[in-house]
């Protein structure tokens, strides 16, 4: 029966988590390739038609159950290392995702071999989380828990203070809960995507969590998935009806009641709001307490994007960024005129209003996916034949 707890929760987590990274692909693709990425926000109500908004919506659920999946991981693996194990693994880990973050993910997304802007975006979040998380496990499991639901909870109390604010950000603001461009040295600069302060709190939670798959039975810990995934977009849903807090992005009546719907869930990604949390931890919460077999055809199909989710995420974004490449010198660029790329941007080899159909961009996404299985198929192959080679949990 134990054997068979821990095969059903492992699976289970990857399967989600394969379909996240599917998801994340999404994005990418639309952002590369759709020929309004540049030019308009998909989230805006103004400009936007339901099935853009809803292609964008839709990848909201990636970062944040990546995240908290992360926490639930870092948690299983306290049940077979030791507390300082597991806290040197995930301060290492942790700063070797920043710099991957800095270094190959920036080179991947940008296409600037002469790193005008350093992006800190998702990894960035994982790894200077999880590093905190490393040093945190060392406190009381409570203390822990408390620290995380204060900050999911109150980080919005922040939004006051900064609606009230004039004049610049100090670093470390920007740092904690602020998207901003920083100038460094002459011509480069550090963007920061994705401030840390709320995703640290969502992968706390995410480690309390984990203590659900490894001290119920199955059928108790599904019916404690669901009730608590209920809960929360419960919860989403009465709060934000408000218009009061938990979100700096205030809904309104639109001119039907499909936009409306549409004003309703627009909540802010950058830095993750609670309702933005809310919503998309709530929904995972729900599938993974549904989720009874994954022996099926297609959730093995998943389960191997899940289960190799950093090399996935490297190798994802060099796959339609060659794409892109080829495209953009295919329209009668120059590669000149691409490494010279948008003035004040540290986007390369893009031009704004050029671009596919989304219809385009939905068929370079598949076959981007389509691309990427054997690859990672083949390295998960690699990583589960040789448990010897510790550098391998690192990738």
């Amino acid at each position: 029966m134990t054997t068979l707890i821990k095969k059903n929760r492992i699976e289970s987590i990857d399967l989600l988590r394969g379909i996240i990274m599917i998801i994340m692909a999404l994005d990418h693709s639309r952002d590369y390739f759709h020929h309004s990425a540049l030019v308009e926000d998909p989230l805006s109500l103004a400009t936007t038609t339901p099935f853009l908004f809803f292609t964008r919506w839709i990848t909201h659920f990636c970062a944040p159950i990546f995240l908290f999946l992360s926490g639930v991981s870092a948690w299983l693996q306290s049940g077979r290392k030791t507390k300082k194990e597991l806290s040197q693994f995930l301060i290492t880990r942790g700063l070797w995702l920043i710099l991957v973050d800095l270094t190959i993910i920036t080179l991947g997304t940008t296409g600037d071999l002469y790193f005008s802007y350093f992006i800190i975006q998702t990894l960035w979040a994982i790894g200077i989380s999880m590093a905190i998380l490393g040093l945190m496990i060392w406190l009381p499991f409570y203390v822990i828990l408390a620290t995380g639901l204060v900050i999911v909870l109150g980080h919005n109390a922040l939004d006051f203070a900064e609606a009230n604010h004039q004049g610049d950000y100090p670093f470390w603001w920007q740092l904690l809960h602020r998207q901003a461009d920083v100038p460094l040295w002459s011509g480069h600069h550090l963007f920061i995507f994705y401030p840390f302060l709320s995703w640290s709190g969502l992968m706390m939670l995410g480690y309390c969590f984990g203590k659900v798959f490894t001290t119920y039975e199955p059928a108790k810990r599904s019916k404690i998935l669901i009730a608590t995934g209920l809960g929360l977009l419960v919860f989403f849903a009465a709060l934000r009806y408000t218009n009061r807090y938990g979100d700096p992005l205030h809904w309104s009546v639109q001119k039907n009641g499909v936009y409306t719907f549409l004003s309703f869930m627009n909540v802010q990604k950058y830095p993750p709001s609670l309702l933005y949390m809310c919503a998309t931890i709530g929904t995972a919460l729900i599938f993974l307490g549904l989720v009874k077999n994954t022996e099926g055809r297609l959730s093995k199909i998943f389960i191997v994007y899940g289960r190799v989710p950093m090399f996935y995420y490297i190798i994802h974004f060099y796959l339609p960024s060659t794409i892109n490449i080829i495209l953009y010198l295919s329209r009668g660029h120059s590669v000149a005129d691409g490494l010279k790329g948008i003035p004040g941007s540290p986007w390369k080899f893009s031009a704004p209003g050029e671009g596919y159909s989304l219809a385009i961009a939905y068929a370079i996404w598949i076959t981007v996916v389509i691309t990427l299985y054997p690859l990672c198929k083949w390295y998960d192959r690699y990583k589960s034949s040789h448990p010897e080679k510790k550098w391998l949990s690192y990738l």
